[in-house]
């Protein structure tokens, strides 16, 4: 599954924009094609993983997910594990 960075993403109008790593056209990214819980929204910085489609108007971005999602986001989320 490729992956990218978001460029921008506006809560609002309910799209944005994603830059692949290694180059290439950035692909349009519509809140719809956010796979997560309750309200789908990016953050520019974020690091993504997607699928791409060829749509009217170019690539665009679908199957969106974080690409760190098994990864615990805050300190509380962490578990000590004993050796």
């Amino acid at each position: 599954m490729p992956t990218g960075t978001v460029k921008w993403f506006n809560n609002a109008k309910g799209y944005g924009f994603i830059l692949p790593d290694g180059g290439g056209d950035d692909l349009f990214a519509h809140y719809s094609a956010i796979e997560m819980e309750g309200y789908r929204t990016l953050k520019a910085g974020q690091q993504v993983c997607f699928d791409i489609v060829e749509g009217d108007k170019g690539l665009h971005a679908t199957n969106i997910q974080a690409a760190s999602s098994n990864v615990a986001s805050s300190p509380a989320e962490l578990k000590v594990v004993a050796n």
